[in-house]
């Protein structure tokens, strides 16, 4: 009878101490992902201003995906170089479910196909921003709410976990 109480005093505490565990590694998890957002968020970010360039993926000049490309590189996670690849990674989700380091894809100039990327920075039930780098003003900050944004959207891919 003692040692079917010690068994289950112990089968009681592993287990508590178990589920214990897995709720902080999911809490981890969790700030661990927003870190990582945030620092790609600061990354694209930080070159706001930097002229476009096509093809580009320096400071001196960045195409859209190139953007995209080179920030995710500074975290070690690799992208497609193109939007068009780009937008075959992750999972599609609806718009209204965006949330900040999305990737956001465009037909823009009536392109039967995919051919701009951004990468979102915020999000909201109201707004979608997303910086990116455009060909007539470089890397800047813009909104789904511009006409020119709404009308070439095409889709949302989550591609962090």
């Amino acid at each position: 009878m003692k040692r079917i109480i010690i068994f289950l005093l112990l089968a009681v505490a592993f287990t508590s101490c178990k589920s214990t565990s897995t709720a902080v590694s999911k809490n981890e998890s969790k700030r661990e992902n927003r870190t990582l957002v945030n620092n790609l968020i600061e990354k694209a970010t930080d070159n706001i201003g930097v002229r476009y360039k096509a093809g580009g993926t320096t400071k001196s000049g960045f195409d859209c995906s190139g953007l995209v490309y080179t920030t995710f590189e500074s975290e070690n996670i690799k992208l497609p170089r193109s939007s068009y690849d780009q937008a075959k990674i992750g999972k599609v989700i609806p718009l209204n479910d965006a949330k900040k380091g999305d990737l956001i894809f465009f037909k823009t100039n009536k392109s039967r196909q995919i051919n701009h990327v951004g990468l979102i920075t915020e999000a909201n039930s109201d707004e979608v921003k997303f910086v990116h780098s455009s060909t007539s003003k470089g890397v800047i900050i813009s909104s789904i709410k511009e006409p020119y944004y709404k009308n070439s959207f095409e889709q949302v891919n989550r591609v962090l976990p």
